[in-house]
């Protein structure tokens, strides 16, 4: 019997086989896929990174910086190819420090540390590719580097700054550091315009770092300034102010050369300066602009103000009569007084401002009343910044007249309790010269990415305008009417041909301006010194068609007489006539001999401003420079962070800086006595005259005081800002201290709580605050003893 065959079952087995092979490849093309997906999605930017590490090598190709040009288009800053030494370490072998030895020998200087031997061996051990030997070396010492033929040391071009004119015009230039960045003047102020964008150039390389090919992106110059400085009239200025500076012995000067119709500046001199090719030798105490960011008490040039107002608004007139009471007027117990030479009786509105009587521009101050004579002050540009391109510009010091004490308008009046730059000085002048109408002063023409020799690029030279332009700028307006600037031309004139500006007077030319000469604070004293003076002269020519502007400021002169109609007229007259006669001027006077001008300079001169004692108000003066914005350079908080720090010794000009450096240098107890004895120290001299005239404080009388103020300090405490704080709660009554001697006096102040600020010798003879008034406890009260 047959059977049927057997049927196998490897069907079933095959299928599940099949299926666990599935499996398999489904789960290892998953696990691929997860694993691309991890590499080249999530992974994708880290590996391209690492990638570029890698296989490519960027470096930063610098920007050219900025050239400066004057209007002609000279250079005055501009940047050249120098070389660059560097090393590579791992070339140079155990040779590192034999070779960091030579070359330390030919770059080091004692004013570098980078290229020292300690320095150079350091960065060769620690890095095995590149390594500095020294930047931007001079040509003489690059060849006798080239010349030693050492292994492992290379050269490379770099971008350095140079200033083919060395010193001139420094302290607007500015200049730059290491690593371009402008770090002063006007390569601070237009850093970000004139350093332009780095280019890069990126390589690829293969395993043994061999360049396979590169890809550059070029950098982006800086953009070009063309100034409204002329660099011959700023040599003609840096040179009259030199010989000035040298024959006075002088510590500081200033020179401003000013368009008055269009307000450019033509030449802005500062003496002394540095020279920016030569950062090794640079001091500290001659980098600032001081005719932006200084300030000075103008004193009697600061009267051309007051008489413009009273013409202008009061109905004055060069021949009308005014009472100068023989040189002594006494308003709510304060005397003002003129010189002692100069006592005169009625005489006309004219002949009181040449010849400078402080009494005759009182009166014209009164006819105003304050509200109107700070408002002209504030139209003539003072107390705001002009908006000039140069850093650090400070407003200086006027306060609103809500704050001016019962006689401050006097004060006012002869440029007293009023804190100015040379920039404002010269373009309150040039105000008057051109018709009445207030042009902000500029030092910039244009900003333009066009080089010399581009035919768009065109030399500006300055041609002498007989009238404003069409256009007026932002920030101009009309200060006075023209009949008022042309009355004050003439009466201008007057002061260099009849008054106080003689030695102003030009060959061919005529001239017109003011003298000035005010106190400043002696740092060793602590006191305003009746020997260190700034002297002033501001004027324009020729008179009828003015083609400059001039403002010369020469601080703490030494030698001569120290006026400023005796050592700034001098340097107005000198600018003056060459710049004149450089641009070509049509003379307007007959020209004179040699022997005619020197009996001119031989004539009997007119005694300069009064430096009789002219006490000003105390009391309203001690806030000025706290109650200005945090921004503005005076302020010392904010120079601490945005300038270097200058040294402040017995030439330093009145800055809030220079005071509170000499009052800390002085003794930790004037140091304490904070804000408020800095401010003091910080105003116009004549400010204080009734409690400065009589003598110096004896140090009998420093000492009293010093030993004294301890006792109350508690009382006084500083805050974080510099400010005084007291302690306002509890508040006393001011002593009589009129009649005591110093111990008496410190005596009573010290049993009231309060401190004394004694000045002079003798007796108690005024005081402030009044006796009787309310006071926190701790507050300083200014005591004149007199014999």
């Amino acid at each position: 019997m047959n059977k049927a065959p057997r049927q196998t079952l490897t069907a079933p087995i095959r299928r599940i086989r099949f299926v666990n092979v599935a499996l398999f490849f489904v789960f290892w093309t998953a696990a691929i896929g997860v694993r691309l997906i991890w590499l080249q999605v999530v992974r994708h930017g880290d590996f391209v990174e690492r990638a570029a590490r890698q296989q490519q090598r960027t470096f930063e190709v610098a920007p050219r910086r900025g050239v400066l040009y004057d209007r002609n288009l000279k250079e005055l800053a501009m940047t050249v190819l120098v070389d660059s030494i560097y090393a590579v370490p791992n070339e140079l072998g155990e040779n590192r420090a034999s070779t960091a030895d030579i070359l330390a020998k030919i770059v080091h200087n004692e004013h570098d540390n980078f290229t020292s031997e300690p320095q150079m061996l350091a960065r060769f051990n620690a890095s095995r590719n590149f390594a500095w030997v020294a930047r931007r070396v001079d040509a003489e010492t690059a060849t006798r580097v080239r010349e030693l033929n050492l292994k492992g040391v290379y050269f490379q071009k770099e971008f350095k700054r140079f200033y083919p004119n060395n010193d001139l015009a420094a302290q607007v230039l500015g200049y730059v550091g290491t690593d371009d960045t402008g770090l002063g003047g006007l390569e601070r102020h237009f850093d970000d315009e004139m350093h332009g964008t780095p280019g890069h150039v990126m390589t690829a390389v293969d395993a043994k770092r061999h360049i396979l090919g590169s890809e550059e992106s070029q950098p982006m110059p800086g953009e070009n300034l063309v100034l409204s400085i002329d660099a011959n009239i700023q040599y003609m200025a840096e040179r009259a102010l030199d010989a000035q500076m040298e024959k006075m012995k002088a510590a500081h000067g200033t020179v401003v050369v000013q368009d008055p119709h269009t307000g450019q500046i033509l030449a802005l001199a500062i003496a002394p300066r540095f020279n920016p090719n030569d950062q090794r030798h640079m001091d500290a105490s001659v980098l600032q602009n001081l005719a932006v960011s200084d300030i000075y008490e103008p004193g009697s040039t600061f009267k051309l103000v007051t008489y413009a107002a009273a013409l202008d608004a009061a109905g004055v007139q060069p021949t009308d009569i005014v009472d100068c009471q023989f040189g002594a007027m006494t308003m709510y117990g304060r005397t003002l007084h003129d010189d002692h030479s100069d006592r005169f009786g009625r005489v006309t509105v004219q002949y009181a401002l040449e010849h400078s009587s402080d009494v005759g521009a009182a009166k014209m101050a009164l006819k105003l009343g304050n509200q109107k004579f700070y408002d002209y002050i504030r139209s003539f540009g003072f107390g705001d910044r002009s908006g000039i391109e140069l850093p650090s510009e400070t407003r200086g010091i006027l306060r609103n007249p809500k704050k001016w004490g019962s006689t401050s308008i006097l004060s006012m009046a002869i440029g007293q309790e009023i804190g100015v730059t040379p920039v404002q000085l010269v373009t309150m002048v040039s105000t008057i010269a051109n018709g009445g109408v207030y042009m902000p002063p500029h030092v910039l023409l244009q900003s333009t990415d066009q080089v010399k020799g581009d035919p768009r690029l065109r030399p500006v030279a300055f041609r002498p305008a007989n009238q404003l332009p069409s256009t007026l700028p932002d920030g101009a307006h009309r200060v006075i009417t023209e009949m008022t600037s042309a009355k004050m031309r003439m009466m201008m004139q007057g002061i260099v041909t009849e008054g106080t500006g003689k030695k102003a007077a030009l060959n061919g030319y005529s001239s017109a301006g003011k003298t000035g000469t005010a106190q400043k604070v002696d740092p060793v004293t602590h006191t305003y010194s009746h020997t260190k003076l700034v002297a002033s002269f501001a004027g324009f020519a020729p008179v009828s068609n003015p083609a400059i502007s001039v403002a010369v400021v020469i601080d703490t002169p030494t030698v001569g007489t120290r006026y400023g109609g005796e050592t700034s007229a001098p340097v107005f007259a000198e600018v003056a006539q060459e710049v004149l006669e450089y641009l070509g001027v049509p003379h307007d006077q007959p020209l004179k001999t040699k022997k005619e001008q020197q009996t001119m300079l031989t004539a009997n001169d007119v005694a300069d401003d009064s430096l009789e004692d002219n006490g000003a108000d105390l009391n309203q003066m001690f806030a000025d420079i706290n109650d200005l914005p945090a921004d503005d350079p005076l302020r010392a908080q904010a120079n601490a962070g945005a300038l270097p720090a200058f040294a402040a010794d017995d030439k330093s000009a009145i800055t809030a800086k220079a005071a509170e450096a000499q009052a800390e240098k002085k003794s930790p107890a004037v140091a304490a006595k904070g804000k408020d004895s800095t401010l003091l120290n910080l105003l116009p001299a004549k400010v204080l005259a009734t409690f400065r005239s009589k003598s110096a404080p004896s140090p009998d009388a420093q000492e009293a005081s010093l030993s004294a103020s301890p006792k109350i300090m508690p009382a006084v405490q500083m805050r974080g800002d510099g400010g005084v704080v007291v302690d306002a709660s509890h508040r006393v009554a001011v002593p009589s201290f009129e009649g005591g001697s110093l111990r008496t006096v410190v005596e009573r102040a010290d049993q009231a709580g309060l401190r004394v600020q004694p000045v002079g010798s003798g007796l108690a003879h005024d005081q402030a605050p009044a006796p009787g008034t309310m006071v926190p406890a701790g507050t300083e009260i200014v005591v004149r003893f007199a014999r």
